[in-house]
């Protein structure tokens, strides 16, 4: 298996067969236009509008969203930054490839977070903390059915919730600065028909395991479950 798949030529984006842009336009009168450009390029990433590769020019992506170019370039260097697109020429940008290896670092370091954070909820055994994660695991178990970016969110929340009750803010700092990153998004956008309530019983079983099992055995617990999610991940960007 190779490291990174298989790089595509740089092209630019053009509309599909029936002449529709994956953009639409905005009032110039909106509040934060970066961040409309923001969320409008990012969907069409995480739908697949913007592939891998696909050149996306400041200038055309300005006319037809109808802003200027400031706001554009703002939201493209933003999805820079955060590991979406990578630069191609003086105003053009293209949608980055996602490698093997970034996925796995990304899942070791959640293992080594969460992880710990189990450990230390199962330590801890306190009722108060315990019955907050439980009733998020049933808050978000409610979403079925979603699309893959609403999975990502409930999910999220339910990891976040482990770390966030261990009570330790670098383990919290740690684990947002893994999850608060659109190319967080954009590995789960990989996996098709994803649905919470097929994991559902695995947050489950993590929740017994921290009330019941020795906080080693619930540490174990965490960590198999994101390898579970690391393999399913893995199978999808290789397909």
């Amino acid at each position: 298996m190779s490291e990174t798949r298989t790089k595509r030529n740089p092209r630019e984006i053009a509309p599909d067969e029936a002449g529709r842009s994956p953009f639409r336009g905005i009032e110039p009168d909106r509040r934060r236009l970066a961040d409309e450009v923001y969320r409008q390029v990012l969907d069409a990433v995480l739908a697949g509008a913007l592939q891998p590769g696909e050149r996306i020019v400041q200038e055309r992506v300005a006319d037809e969203i109808n802003v200027s170019r400031t706001p554009v370039r703002e939201a493209l260097l933003h999805l820079e930054r955060e590991g979406i697109l990578v630069r191609a020429g003086a105003s053009g940008f293209t949608v980055r490839d996602i490698s093997e290896r970034e996925v796995r670092d990304i899942y070791q370091a959640r293992e080594a977070i969460e992880g710990h954070a189990a450990r230390i909820v199962a330590e801890r055994r306190d009722a108060a903390a315990l019955a907050r994660i439980g009733r998020t695991v049933e808050t978000e178990e409610s979403i079925r059915g979603g699309s893959v970016e609403e999975y990502f969110h409930a999910n999220r929340r339910i990891h976040r919730c482990v770390v966030e009750e261990s009570g330790n803010e670098y383990l919290l700092r740690s684990f947002d600065g893994i999850w608060n990153r659109s190319f967080s998004i954009r590995i789960f956008a990989a996996i098709e028909n994803a649905n919470l309530g097929e994991t559902l019983h695995e947050h489950e079983a993590l929740l017994a395991a921290m009330r019941e099992d020795p906080p080693a055995a619930a540490a174990e617990a965490m960590i198999a479950h994101i390898r579970d999610g690391l393999e399913l991940q893995l199978r999808a960007i290789v397909d």
